[in-house]
């Protein structure tokens, strides 16, 4: 399944749950599976949990979050001692990257 199929399985409709994003046919928020992942919920789990859902509809959900994450970074909290970090692009962290954002994307120095 490519990613359009897997968009066509969320919908947004303001009168349906607050208009927030869900699992078309479902009254299930995308932000609870992705919710329930993070979590550590495994897919079998969902599944199990929500038996009129499919593995395509979990998917579905992890294929939004990143369809969203595309527009918009997550403050992430800098730990003291900062001389360790470097964005993924080798810059140090403050400076903006070529896309616009700044300290969503970080990684450790060995």
């Amino acid at each position: 399944m490519n990613r359009d199929e897997l968009l066509g399985r969320i919908s947004i409709d303001p009168n349906i749950c607050f208009g927030k994003p869900c699992i078309k046919g479902h009254r299930i928020w995308v932000s609870l599976v992705l919710d329930f992942l993070a979590s550590g919920w495994t897919v079998q789990e969902i599944l199990r949990n929500y038996p009129g859902l499919q593995e395509a509809d979990v998917l579905a959900c992890i294929a939004y979050g990143a369809e969203m994450d595309r527009d918009r970074s997550v403050g992430l909290r800098i730990p003291a001692d900062d001389s360790k970090l470097l964005h993924s692009s080798g810059q140090k962290p403050g400076l903006p990257l070529s896309d616009g954002r700044h300290e969503a994307h970080l990684m450790i120095k060995p």
